[in-house]
């Protein structure tokens, strides 16, 4: 159990190096328009694009989401690559599963990053579904407590557990589990997909066992059905690609969880792949934006890089708010008069 946890982390990062097409280029965010502003009336250097999240100041609603971790030299090196990265910029950071630790122990220190990035977000992961298979409340606040977390990702992956060749798929039950679970923990829980996106029924249940943060992780970006489909031994097992990109797009799944926002806050994630694509999330009402694929590479290379991979996130980001005239993150916040067209 403990080598194949463990091996599997290498596979995903191999099969992502390998096929460019784990990343479905869905384009989403490209049906949306918005209202350019010949006369922005601003300042493009006093545009502040901080926000605030889990009662701490970001330079700008960045989050690395959850990518590895394992007992693996490759691992660490991305983790403290991008810990690193998101002190110095001042952005948030989730970490991969941290299942794996409980098996291989030595893959803990590829999660212990608060001494890399002692201010910013840092986000903890498990598995919610790991919860019908015997992982324990001492174990959850355990991978909390390495990490020092601001919070837990319990990351719901129904279609990925259902193609991967060891999946848990036993999903029944999970609801109240949740919520039992968030009475007993010292952060917050946020519920996250991890590619094919929160509907209006997965977000009323979470409010209704007391979870409040939501990252709707939509369809568009990286696939973990495909990426599962290369792990098959036998490749006539196809189901993989047969559900690669099934699931609801990341603005829509922003959309449809509009009536609530006022209960619930909500990241998006899934197909995110510029400072654009980051506006248009917070004016559809996103409080922060998760990246994953397009920092995983200048990870593997060091941390300047991956720096250089968030500045020009930022950038863009800015420039953004610049030509629709908005001086800051909250003129843009649920602002839907910023969109011209949706086709």
């Amino acid at each position: 159990m403990s080598d194949q946890t463990n091996n599997r982390k290498i596979e995903h990062i191999h099969a992502i190096e390998r096929d460019a097409l784990t990343d479905r280029q869905g384009h989403c965010f490209d049906k949306i328009r918005l209202t350019h502003r010949a006369l922005p009336e601003i300042d493009l250097k006093a545009i502040d694009p901080q926000c605030q999240f889990l009662g701490k100041t970001l330079s700008f609603p960045l989050l690395i989401s959850s990518m590895t971790g394992g007992d693996h030299e490759l691992v660490r090196k991305v983790n403290t690559n991008l810990a690193i990265a998101a002190e110095q910029c001042q952005v948030a950071m989730g970490v991969g599963s941290q299942r794996v630790m409980f098996s291989s122990p030595d893959a803990a220190e590829s999660f212990n990053l608060r001494k890399f990035a002692p201010s910013t977000v840092l986000m903890a992961n498990i598995g919610a579904v790991q919860l019908n298979y015997g992982m324990s409340v001492d174990q959850i606040q355990q991978a909390i407590d390495l990490l020092q977390a601001d919070a837990l990702f319990l990351h719901l992956n129904p279609l990925q557990e259902a193609v991967q060749p060891e999946g848990d798929t036993n999903f029944s039950g999970l609801t109240q589990a949740i919520g039992q679970l968030q009475k007993v923990l010292t952060v917050p829980i946020i519920l996250k997909e991890v590619g094919s996106g929160l509907s209006p029924a997965d977000i009323e249940a979470g409010l209704q066992q007391q979870i409040r943060y939501f990252d709707i992780a939509g369809s568009g970006g990286t696939s973990w059905s495909r990426i599962e489909h290369h792990r098959q031994i036998d490749p006539s097992h196809d189901l993989g690609l047969k559900f690669q990109d099934w699931g609801i797009p990341t603005p829509l799944a922003l959309s449809l969880a509009e009536p609530y926002l006022d209960s619930a806050t909500l990241i998006a994630s899934g197909g995110i792949r510029d400072g654009i694509d980051m506006v248009k999330s917070v004016i559809l009402g996103a409080s922060l934006c998760g990246v994953a694929a397009p920092l995983l590479r200048p990870a593997m290379e060091s941390a300047d890089a991956v720096v250089s991979a968030i500045e020009k996130l930022r950038r863009e980001f800015i420039t953004a708010m610049f030509l629709l005239g908005t001086p800051n993150t909250a003129a843009l916040f649920r602002n839907k008069a910023l969109i011209v067209e949706e086709r």
